[in-house]
């Protein structure tokens, strides 16, 4: 059962990987790239000093910088007790692939871009979401494009980017829950 579901992984991300073009590789380097969306979270950023203030907006630096520091560790770990090789270093994937990363890591599960962006929409979607109803679905799928870069570019399989989505969306929500925790506790406006 565990072979089949690994070998229709490696047959999945072979298919999508190979529906890839010259014409699009610019665009998808870009967004696979970790700084593309600096703007974007700088945009977020203001967007809760304007809607929720100065000490909110304190007390989500401090969160947002132990959720991406949590989650980026807890993949390093994942990887190097799972040590799944990523495709571009596995043998019989790597040979019917299109690889056009900068680099190819050593171990692939699960993704660690997966995992901070999709924290990020989680976490920013629902302490804006008083305010902007439908962000936290914007930046979700933000977050699944950045997760299908990592395929497209030839450094993960779908089940590195599923696991990492997930334990990205748990830990947005825990760390949100942090921050209302703190939020109440220091006499700031929660929801």
């Amino acid at each position: 059962m565990f072979e089949k579901l690994v070998n229709t992984d490696k047959e999945l991300f072979l298919y999508l990987n190979n529906l890839g073009s010259e014409t699009w590789d610019p665009f998808w380097l870009a967004i696979t790239h970790e700084y593309t969306f600096a703007p974007l979270y700088g945009l977020l950023l203001v967007l809760i000093y304007k809607k929720r203030g100065l000490q909110s907006l304190a007390v989500s630096l401090i969160i947002i910088v132990l959720m991406i520091t949590f989650t980026d560790q807890m993949t390093n770990v994942v990887k190097h007790s799972v040590q799944r090789f990523r495709p571009c270093r596995a043998e019989g994937v790597m040979e019917h692939m299109r690889y056009i990363a900068a680099r190819c890591g050593r171990y692939g599960f699960f993704s660690g871009h997966s995992s901070n962006t999709m924290a990020a929409a989680i976490f920013g979607g629902l302490i804006l979401r008083p305010f902007y109803k439908k962000a936290i679905y914007l930046l979700m799928i933000w977050s699944l494009i950045v997760a299908y870069s990592r395929i497209y570019v030839g450094v993960h399989y779908p089940l590195d980017l599923l696991c990492g989505l997930t334990f990205g969306a748990l830990s947005g929500f825990g760390f949100f829950k942090l921050f209302v925790y703190i939020a109440k506790r220091r006499g700031l406006p929660t929801f």
